[in-house]
C-alpha cells in the first residue's frame, strides 16, 4: 500500500477564519468610534439626531465587547481548534462525514447566533448583564452551539491516531467545559411572560424579555464569578492552547518544559476560578469573599507566569529568530503582554491599591493591555501561520506584516500608558480632600484633566485598527494569490505535527 501523507480538511478552519477577520474589523472599529466619543462627546451623533439613540455610546458599547470577545475572540478559537485538532491529534475531518456536518452546522447556527445578538443589541434588547447582554432565547442558541462544538471536538479526539494528548488540546477541552459551566450557571433566567402581575394578569413584558434569577448580592456574586472567569476560558486558556502549538512549529523549537505546562494547567484551572470576588471589593458581598478574591489573584501570578516563562524559555537560544521573524515577534510580544497583563491585574486586587483603581481607566487599560497585546497579537499571529497551509499559498506579503507589527505595537503601548495616568490622575482626584475634609475636585474637574488622555487612546485604538485592517488585506491577498503546494514534512510526533 503507498504510504501517503495524511491529507486535513481545513474546510470549517477557513469558514472561521474568514469570520475572525469580519467581527475584528467590526468589533475594532466600533470600539474606535467609542474611544472618539468619549474624548469628543459630539460624536455621540455623527449619523444625526434623528438616528442618536443608535449611535450613543451606551448603544455601541455592548456591542463593541461582544464583538471582539464572542466574535473576533471566539472565532479565532474555532477556527484554530478546527486546525490545531486535527494535525495533533492525526486525523482529517474529512475522514468522518458526522464530524464534517456537525463542523458546519456549528459555523452557521454560529453565523446565526451572531446576527440575532447584533439586531438585538442595536434595538437595545438587552439583560444588562455585563458580557452577558443576551435574553433566554439568543442564549438557548449559544448553548446549542457550544454543545455542537464539544461533541465534534471530543468526536475529533475519539477517532485520533495519536494515543498522547498535545497540551493544546488539554487547554482546548478546558475552554469548552469552563465556558460551558460558567455560561449555564450566570444566564439562569427566567422569562417575564410566565410571570402573573399584582393584579392577577399573565404576562408581564415582550416575550423576549427576562430576569435573573438570583438578585441583589448574590446576583453579583454569580456575574463577576461568570465575568472574571469569561476572562480565564476565552481570553487566557484557548491563547494559551494557540501559542503552546503555534510558536513551537513557527520557530522549530520544543517546548521548554511540557511539564510546567501541566503545572500551569493545572495551576490556572484551579486558582482562577476562586479570584472573581476582587472586582466586588469594599461592596456588599461579605469581606471574607472580597479578601478570597483577592488572595487567590496574587496567587494566580504563579501560573499566568509559569505559562508565560515557558513560552519566551522555548525561544532559548534562538532569540535572532524574533529579530528575523514578523511572526514570532508577534508571539514573543503576545507572551510579554500577557505576563505584564498578569501582573497588573493580581496588583489592582489589592484592596489598598483597589481602592484608588476601581472604577478607574486604570481598569480599562489593564483589559486592554491583555486584549489588544496578548489575545489580538496571538489570534493574528496563529491565522497568518495558517493561512499559507490552508490556502495552498505564499503569504502576501511578509513587510506588510512587520510594519503592521510596529504600528499596532505603538498603537497598545498609547493606549494602556494613556489609561493608566488616565485612570491613577482620577483616582487620586476622586480622593483628594481640602482642609476642611470636603471632596477637591467635582467629578467634572477630573473630567476636563482627563480629556488629553482620552485623545491618545484613541489615537491608540486607531493605529491598532489600521493594523488590523493591514493585517485582514494581507490575508484577503493571500487567499486571492496563485496557488503552490505546501512543502512540509509530516511527523507524526504532536511536536512537529
Amino acid at each position: 500500500m503507498e504510504n501517503r501523507p495524511l491529507e486535513y480538511d481545513y474546510t470549517i478552519a477557513k469558514m472561521f477564519m474568514m469570520t475572525t477577520v469580519v467581527f475584528g474589523i467590526i468589533g475594532m472599529l466600533i470600539g474606535v468610534i467609542l474611544a472618539f466619543q468619549l474624548a469628543f462627546p459630539e460624536a455621540n451623533l455623527f449619523l444625526g439626531e434623528s438616528l442618536a439613540e443608535y449611535t450613543n455610546f451606551s448603544r455601541l458599547r455592548p456591542l463593541h465587547t461582544d464583538a471582539v470577545i464572542f466574535g473576533f475572540t471566539i472565532s479565532g478559537v474555532f477556527a484554530t481548534w478546527y486546525y490545531v485538532g486535527q494535525r495533533v491529534l492525526k486525523v482529517s475531518m474529512g475522514e468522518s462525514a458526522f464530524l464534517m456536518f456537525l463542523g458546519k452546522l456549528h459555523f452557521w447556527l454560529y453565523v446565526l447566533g451572531v446576527l440575532a445578538v447584533v439586531v438585538s443589541l442595536f434595538a437595545g434588547i438587552t439583560t444588562s448583564k455585563e458580557y452577558a447582554e443576551f435574553e433566554w432565547p439568543i442564549d438557548i442558541v449559544i448553548v446549542i452551539i457550544w454543545v455542537i462544538w464539544g461533541i465534534g471536538m471530543f468526536g475529533l479526539i475519539g477517532i485520533r491516531r495519536e494515543k498522547s494528548l498535545y497540551i493544546s488540546i488539554w487547554y482546548y477541552i478546558a475552554t469548552f467545559l469552563g465556558v460551558a459551566m460558567l455560561y449555564l450557571f450566570n444566564n439562569m433566567e427566567i422569562p417575564t411572560i410566565l410571570a402573573t402581575s399584582a393584579a392577577g394578569e399573565s404576562g408581564i413584558g415582550a416575550w423576549y424579555h427576562s430576569v435573573s434569577m438570583y438578585a441583589g448580592t448574590n446576583d453579583a456574586l454569580v456575574q463577576w464569578w461568570y465575568g472574571h472567569n469569561a476572562v480565564a476560558f476565552v481570553f487566557t486558556v484557548p491563547i494559551i492552547a494557540m501559542i503552546y502549538y503555534f510558536l513551537p512549529k513557527e520557530s522549530g523549537q520544543a517546548i521548554y518544559s511540557y511539564k510546567l505546562s501541566l503545572l500551569s494547567f493545572w495551576g490556572l484551572m484551579f486558582v482562577y476560578l476562586w479570584a472573581g470576588g476582587h472586582h466586588l471589593l469594599y461592596s456588599t458581598v461579605p469581606d471574607w469573599m472580597q479578601t478570597m478574591g483577592s488572595i487567590f489573584s496574587i496567587i494566580l501570578i504563579l501560573p499566568s507566569w509559569g505559562s508565560a516563562i515557558n513560552m519566551l524559555l522555548t525561544m532559548k537560544g534562538e532569540w535572532q529568530q524574533v529579530a528575523a521573524s514578523p511572526l514570532i515577534k508577534f508571539m514573543v510580544l503576545a507572551s510579554t503582554f500577557y505576563m505584564f497583563s498578569t501582573l497588573e491585574g493580581p496588583i489592582q486586587a489589592i484592596k489598598s491599591v483597589n481602592a484608588i483603581a476601581h472604577f478607574t481607566d486604570w481598569i480599562v487599560g489593564h483589559v486592554h493591555d491583555g486584549v489588544l497585546g496578548w489575545v489580538g497579537f496571538m489570534i493574528m499571529a496563529a491565522l497568518f501561520h495558517m493561512a499559507p497551509r490552508v490556502f495552498k499559498r505564499e503569504l502576501y506579503s511578509k513587510s506588510l506584516m512587520a510594519a503592521q507589527f510596529w504600528i499596532q505595537t505603538l498603537g497598545v503601548v498609547l493606549y494602556f500608558t494613556s489609561m493608566w495616568i488616565s485612570g491613577i490622575t482620577q483616582g487620586m482626584m476622586w480622593r483628594a480632600h481640602d482642609e476642611f475634609g470636603n471632596l477637591a475636585y467635582s467629578f467634572i474637574d477630573t473630567v476636563t484633566v482627563l480629556h488629553p488622555y482620552y485623545v491618545i487612546r484613541g489615537v491608540g485604538g486607531l493605529l491598532y485598527l489600521i493594523g488590523f485592517l493591514m493585517f485582514a488585506y494581507n490575508i484577503y491577498k493571500t487567499m486571492t494569490a496563485r496557488r503552490v503546494e505546501e512543502i512540509e514534512l509530516q511527523n507524526a510526533s504532536p511536536m512537529g505535527a
